[in-house]
């Protein structure tokens, strides 16, 4: 990763750090709302009038900067992966593989074993301790279907 990329995602973590939480507007006092912005357009709105102790609205300059909006905190592009066709066109050099919550433990331990030979990094891999488990309870099923 370039100079320019890595100050630019500390410059997106900073804006993060101090933009503040958007919510709907009376979020707080109906159940039925949920907290998700909407933009005001009430006449007497006080968030629409942008009365400050009432919350802060969205606006264009609480944006991150245009060449690192959309990349993981480390700096590659995040592609979802369900399968191991979904390796094939991934580039390591930009490209990090997310493989997807559905995926299974058994179909996951072949598709990080076939990016780690691929030299592709994986933002969500399993924890040794778990690896560990899966080869056990494997081996367990081999003798079972060799007896």
């Amino acid at each position: 990763m370039d100079s320019e990329t890595k100050r630019l995602l500390n410059t997106r973590k900073q804006q993060k750090s101090k933009k503040p939480i958007f919510k709907r507007t009376d979020s707080h006092k109906k159940k039925k709302l949920d907290d998700n912005w909407r933009r005001p357009r009430g006449l007497q709105g006080k968030l629409r009038k942008r009365i400050a102790a009432k919350g802060a609205i969205v606006q264009v300059g609480y944006g991150s900067p245009k060449a690192v909006r959309g990349l993981h905190p480390s700096g590659f592009e995040e592609v979802l992966v369900r399968n191991m066709a979904d390796l094939q066109p991934i580039d390591p050099l930009y490209q990090a593989a997310r493989i997807a919550r559905t995926v299974g433990v058994r179909k996951r331990r072949t598709i990080e074993e076939l990016a780690k030979s691929r030299e592709i990094k994986i933002l969500n891999p399993l924890p040794e301790e778990m690896m560990e488990e899966v080869e056990r309870v494997e081996d367990v099923e081999t003798e079972e279907e060799a007896v």
